[in-house]
């Protein structure tokens, strides 16, 4: 039984990045909490979507772990006490280690992990286990997104402005977002960008419930997002509205990617992407007609094989057009997972250290070895990024440490990654519930939940945030830190993982000193006080609303055009599969669905899978609403009902990705990867669909 903490407690949502402030008053009883409005958080403002308003019904011991699991001689998960648990799990991964090397053993995390998770879990896996094997979901998140910011601005942060600019803007260009059903709270900042007398432009295949409140609804094929970004560069040169003195002034490598966009006539771009010419230049005039604009890309152009070129195509329209680094213009990446922007600053991804410092770089090393107490040499080098390590599991990669996360459901090519998964020869996954692959595991941790716990995450905007404990959790479970913390123990580290988040977020902030996520200047006292603190926040600084505006964070603050050009997405139809398919969100439902599917109220809203296709199509397939269709990639099969809908295209197919079983859309994605970012192309593969 939980115990309530106080008589109502500030905090925020455990789901998306938006992170909505909210209040938790006890039940009577103290049997849990309700979720009540808090006005005063600016993000919201007080509105909450169905998720965040059911949020505490995960809670329940009913639909959650209470205590450890361990898998018997007979195969079967049964309960273990904690020291059972612990002692089983760093015999497992030390094993591991000592027949086949550090790097047989891995480490996976999460986005919705804090801040201080996220830090221990990559300090863990570098100085307690000396695996250079980790990484985490948010790789599939937004990290096309995240390497193009690199390699414009030299520094990665999804909103360089707070969210509150965008209805002050002139114009906003938004490609592949369904606002309205992944953020619901944040679609009033588009509709108060029209009340205010701006435009909206989205892009996207589908007419979605956000495409619905565009003036100007584009939709292109799957897959050939770049390939329009580059026709709309061509009309801004050809017809005169690039900014020439902010070229000169502010940016280098002009003449290279205008040279590119140029090879993308609109009649070119008009054959690649269906989108008629007219309402390319239609766009384009939308765009540049007001002083200032921005673009928000989400993971419909960031989720292909060439994603960090696609978004790089957007952000050179915005440079070419001086719409970046100046007030109430610039590129932004709406941020999906809850900390999907802090997870990847601290030392998760395989090639990153704290305050999104190189693991290759000799300074960055020595500092962070520094605050950890190690010798720099010790620390390994990076590894795989996540689907490459997921590849590996069960061969190179032989025991798997697995926080927040669900690839057995999430992962492309999903039946292949959940094969890799039960060769392993060890798994131990932590979690609040039994997830699909917590159920493959030999060893299942139950952690406390957002509710029962104190930490920070850092939402799209780059704002700190502080989550706080409202109850005390039940008997059974324990934090991830202290799970850490006993791991460290057992493998002979027995200090530097404390179980106190503010002690860990304190040392979070002298390893992030100095670097492009400084957080030295954030404290929690700040925090509370100012609603959250924007980074990059050396001590003693204000923290930073507004990037970009004096310099951008390259060694001579000067932006990079990149030149880029379109490419097929890694599968186009053909005869054999000869429609498009591409996967996304439903509003009742978030990610892979461990949690919101066992919410009953989110359940009824969205029950199951379903395949979205056009009338046009249906009637070829003989398709009635509801009747089952096949939908079948080169990977696998996956069938769910028909919702036939005139607001798709009709050479394209949609499946929301929240699903195991049969309707699991992750069966058919494809895992080619982004040259640069090592994004799967989870938007985009060639199907075909029959009736089952």
């Amino acid at each position: 039984m939980h115990t309530p903490e106080a008589a109502a407690t500030a905090t925020h949502c455990p789901y998306c990045a938006l992170q909505c402030g909210m209040n938790l008053r006890p039940e009577p009883g103290g049997e849990g909490v309700a979720v009540e409005e808090r006005a005063d958080f600016p993000v919201n403002r007080g509105a909450l979507c169905g998720k965040g308003r059911t949020a505490p019904a995960v809670l329940s011991s009913r639909v959650r772990l209470t205590g450890p699991l361990v898998r018997t001689h007979a195969g079967r998960l049964e309960p273990a006490t904690w020291e059972e648990a612990l002692d089983k799990v760093a015999e497992g991964l030390a094993r591991t280690g000592r027949a086949y090397g550090p790097d047989a053993v891995g480490v996976f995390g999460g986005g919705g992990l804090t801040n201080e998770k996220a830090y221990a879990l990559g300090k863990f896996a570098r100085v307690a286990l000396r695996t250079s094997q980790i990484d985490y979901n948010g790789r599939f998140c937004m990290s096309s997104a995240a390497a193009a910011h690199q390699r414009a601005f030299g520094l990665d942060r999804g909103l360089p402005f707070p969210l509150e600019d965008i209805p002050r803007t002139g114009c906003v260009i938004l490609v592949g977002s369904n606002l309205a059903e992944t953020m619901p709270p944040a679609l009033r900042y588009l509709t108060e960008l029209k009340a205010n007398g701006g435009t909206l432009i989205v892009i996207d295949p589908r007419r979605t419930r956000t495409a619905e409140q565009a003036d100007l609804h584009l939709a292109p094929r799957p897959g050939t997002d770049l390939a329009l970004a580059l026709g709309m560069l061509h009309l801004v040169v050809a017809e005169g509205h690039t900014d020439e003195e902010f070229i000169a002034d502010r940016t280098t490598g002009w003449e290279a990617a205008r040279a590119a966009a140029m090879a993308h006539w609109p009649e070119l771009v008009e054959r690649i992407t269906g989108v008629p010419v007219p309402k390319l230049r239609e766009a384009v005039e939308m765009f540049c007609a007001p002083s200032s604009a921005m673009v928000l890309t989400a993971r419909g152009p960031e989720q292909q094989s060439k994603g960090t070129d696609t978004v790089g195509a957007w952000i050179n329209l915005c440079l070419a057009t001086g719409r970046a680094g100046r007030p109430l213009s610039g590129y932004g990446c709406l941020t999906g997972q809850g900390n999907g922007q802090g997870g990847r600053e601290h030392g998760q991804k395989a090639d990153q250290l704290p305050g999104y410092r190189k693991l290759t770089d000799p300074a960055a090393r020595a500092h962070v070895a520094g605050v950890w107490g190690v010798d720099p040499d010790a620390l390994p080098g990076p590894g795989r990024s996540a689907y490459e390590l997921l590849d590996a599991l069960g061969t190179d990669v032989r025991a798997l440490l697995l926080m927040g996360s669900n690839p057995v459901v999430s992962a492309p090519r999903a039946a292949h990654i959940e094969e890799r998964i039960r060769s392993l020869d060890f798994l131990a996954v932590a979690d609040v519930v039994l997830s699909e692959t917590a159920a493959l595991a030999d060893v299942v941790l139950p952690v406390t939940q957002w509710a029962e716990e104190t930490g920070t995450t850092t939402n799209l905007e780059g704002r700190v945030l502080l989550r706080r404990r409202a109850l005390t959790p039940p008997a059974g479970v324990r934090t991830d830190l202290e799970v850490l913390h006993g791991l460290a123990a057992r493998l002979g580290v027995e200090k530097g993982f404390p179980t106190a988040p503010e002690e860990v977020f304190d040392e979070l902030r002298r390893a992030s000193a100095g670097g492009p996520a400084d957080y030295s200047g954030i404290s929690y006292a700040r925090i509370e006080a100012e609603q959250g603190v924007f980074w990059p926040c050396p001590d003693g600084s204000p923290g930073t609303r507004r990037l970009f505006l004096d310099r951008f964070a390259t060694d001579d603050g000067l932006a990079r055009f990149v030149p880029v050009s379109h490419r097929d997405a890694a599968e186009v139809p053909d005869a054999d599969y000869p429609l498009l398919l591409t996967t996304g969100r439903v509003v009742a439902q978030y990610q892979s669905g461990a949690q919101t599917r066992r919410v009953e109220e989110l359940n009824a809203a969205a029950p199951g899978p379903f395949v979205e296709l056009h009338p046009r199509l249906a009637a070829r397939l003989g398709a009635v609403d509801g009747s089952p269709l096949a939908v079948t990639s080169r990977r696998g099969r996956a069938v769910a009902p028909a919702r036939i809908t005139d607001t798709i295209r009709a050479d394209t197919v949609f499946m929301p990705f929240h699903w195991p079983g049969e309707g699991r859309a992750n069966t058919l994605t494809n895992p080619a990867l982004d040259p640069v970012s090592r994004m799967p192309e989870f938007k985009v593969c060639a199907v075909r669909v029959e009736p089952a």
